[in-house]
């Protein structure tokens, strides 16, 4: 959020129905793209400014899923990419698929902890492999999935591609 709002974007954070104080059941991903869709809808009509999608864990998973064919969107960022089994909690293990990345042609990021226990570095490394270009993994040194005490790093992750990759290329100069 910082890392996007240095920058002048509006930044939009929420939960999910069912999380925190919010409304609505858990709908095991389905109904959560439709979540992600309002809230583009919503950016678009407050700010009328390039959109540039950024989840973590959950939120990238299924976040993508709503970004990486909306025109509005110019980038995605995805920080903590679940890339193999995430225990849900209630006794099933939630596995994701992201074969629609294999297409997508936006500029796209992907930062996660080297001690990820829901990406392992191999395992996002294969996963990552197979998307579309252009596309760019970050490792964090030593950072677990929530980043817990590397937080600084992965803002600048952000920012140094958001300036090398982003900003320069893909959004249009009067911004």
């Amino acid at each position: 959020m910082k890392a996007l709002n240095s920058f002048g974007f509006p930044v939009l954070r929420f939960n999910f129905r069912g999380a925190g104080l919010s409304e609505g059941e858990h709908a095991a991903g389905t109904g959560e793209i439709d979540d992600v869709r309002t809230a583009l809808d919503w950016l678009e009509r407050e700010f009328p400014l390039p959109i540039i999608f950024a989840g973590f864990s959950f939120g990238a998973a299924v976040g993508l899923r709503a970004a990486y064919a909306d025109e509005r969107v110019r980038a995605l960022i995805a920080l903590g990419l679940p890339a193999g089994m995430v225990p849900t909690g209630s006794g099933e293990d939630r596995v994701y698929d992201f074969a629609f990345l294999r297409t997508s042609t936006k500029p796209k990021l992907f930062v996660s902890g080297s001690r990820d226990q829901f990406a392992p570095p191999g395992k996002l490394e294969a996963l990552v492999s197979r998307f579309a270009d252009p596309k760019k993994l970050v490792h964090i040194e030593a950072g677990d999935h929530f980043f817990e005490g590397r937080l600084k790093e992965m803002r600048t992750a952000i920012e140094d591609w958001l300036k090398t990759e982003v900003l320069n290329k893909t959004l249009p100069t009067n911004h």
